[in-house]
């Protein structure tokens, strides 16, 4: 989305408790289940958190409804991770580290080392978190376009319509030079093939979620999602 969002968090557990004179505390709870696995109350919170620290925006100011919108976003992670069974890349990638930068670069109080240290603290994640969010994410998506790419077709047709009604009519709105089809097919060629991986990819989501079992605590009546 990585978001690539667009990352895996549904995670296999109980949810946790913290002991103290002598009764149980509960932590943490299960906000939904995914098929046979589960997600955290924890999870979500932190997908939420990792979100916004990517995008740069204020941790106070994420709606509830943007909330939800992780929570779904977390769904399909858990149903696209049962079928390609992501490898975890290494938080150290410099894939991983490109993303952090990135994010890094919207906090002016990040400049310094110990500046970041604060912002991350302020969203309430560690770095080994951010990284490790990044990385699933990064990881499942690869799988998923090495998935759906076969299946997409971009031919010059496609390639010369796009140039003519979309590029050039953009580039001029913008006041910028015409440039000739021969040296920006190859990029046309990638964003129409992306286009196409993102259609496939939401009807597998929806065809993967008709068949699944999908539960969402604490909705009126505990339903499957959809």
């Amino acid at each position: 989305m990585k978001a690539k969002s667009l990352q895996l968090v549904a995670v296999m557990g109980l949810a946790g408790c913290l002991l103290g004179s002598g009764s149980a505390e509960v932590v943490d709870r299960i906000v939904a289940t995914v098929n046979h696995q589960i997600i955290l109350q924890s999870d979500w919170d932190e997908a939420v958190a990792c979100e916004a620290l990517l995008g740069g925006r204020a941790w106070s100011s994420i709606p509830e409804a943007d909330r939800q919108a992780t929570l779904q976003r977390m769904i399909d992670r858990a149903l696209l991770s049962e079928q390609v069974q992501p490898e975890t890349l290494a938080p150290a990638t410099d894939a991983v580290k490109a993303r952090v930068a990135e994010a890094r670069a919207h906090f002016s109080a990040a400049a310094t080392e110990a500046g970041w240290q604060r912002v991350l603290a302020s969203y309430g994640v560690t770095i080994v978190e951010l990284e490790s969010y990044i990385a699933i994410e990064i990881a499942l998506m690869d799988k998923v376009d090495t998935r759906l790419l076969p299946n997409v077709q971009v031919d010059s047709r496609s390639i010369a319509s796009y140039y003519r009604e979309t590029f050039l009519p953009k580039l001029k709105q913008h006041g910028g030079k015409e440039v000739p089809l021969a040296q920006v097919s190859a990029q046309i060629k990638e964003l129409l093939t992306q286009q196409r991986i993102g259609e496939l990819l939401a009807d597998w989501l929806a065809e993967l979620r008709t068949e699944a079992k999908i539960t969402i605590k604490g909705s009126p009546q505990e339903e499957p999602a959809r």
